[in-house]
């Protein structure tokens, strides 16, 4: 459990399920094993930053370059990465069993005229090279600005996984 103890020496707690709001479904799951049978890819569908206890982190929504700083956007991409990492570790069982991190898509909330998105999405980045290193850290990414997200997120971000 090299990962696992890695977020412990970090003092970084993996946050518990989303708490959506009651007339939100999402009809998807957080994480796509394929194929199930191993080793494969995990799939993560977008996931924002979280709290500890699931909520969402008030003081961190709104668009970034208006609302949202662009240091604490970049925070709220490393939100979101323990966001990820928790819903891999509820899939998974271990983060061990992360091989490679190969895509990660970041979308962020911009506000007109922000263009630093790569800037903002590298506080996921950076978590993920921190954790793995980087022979299986490093990943393909992209870091697009978006008009509007879900419940008024800072950032969303998708990713694909190696694991055995």
């Amino acid at each position: 459990m090299r990962i696992e103890q890695r977020l412990a020496e970090r003092e970084l707690i993996l946050p518990e399920p989303m708490q959506t709001p009651k007339n939100l479904v999402l009809p998807f799951p957080w994480v796509r094993l394929w194929p199930p049978h191993l080793p494969g890819r995990a799939f993560v569908s977008a996931h924002g930053p979280l709290l500890p206890d699931g909520s969402l982190p008030k003081g961190i929504l709104g668009k970034v370059g208006a609302e949202v700083s662009e240091t604490d956007a970049y925070e709220a991409a490393r939100l979101t990465g323990l966001s990820v990492l928790a819903s891999l570790q509820r899939a998974l069982g271990d983060l061990d069993r992360v091989t490679g991190w190969l895509r990660v898509f970041g979308m962020v909330n911009a506000a007109q005229g922000f263009t630093n998105t790569p800037g903002v999405i590298n506080g996921f980045s950076d978590l993920i090279l921190d954790l793995w290193g980087p022979e299986h850290g490093v990943h393909a990414r992209s870091a697009i600005g978006v008009s509007e997200l879900p419940l008024g997120l800072p950032v969303e971000i998708e990713a694909e996984v190696a694991i055995d």
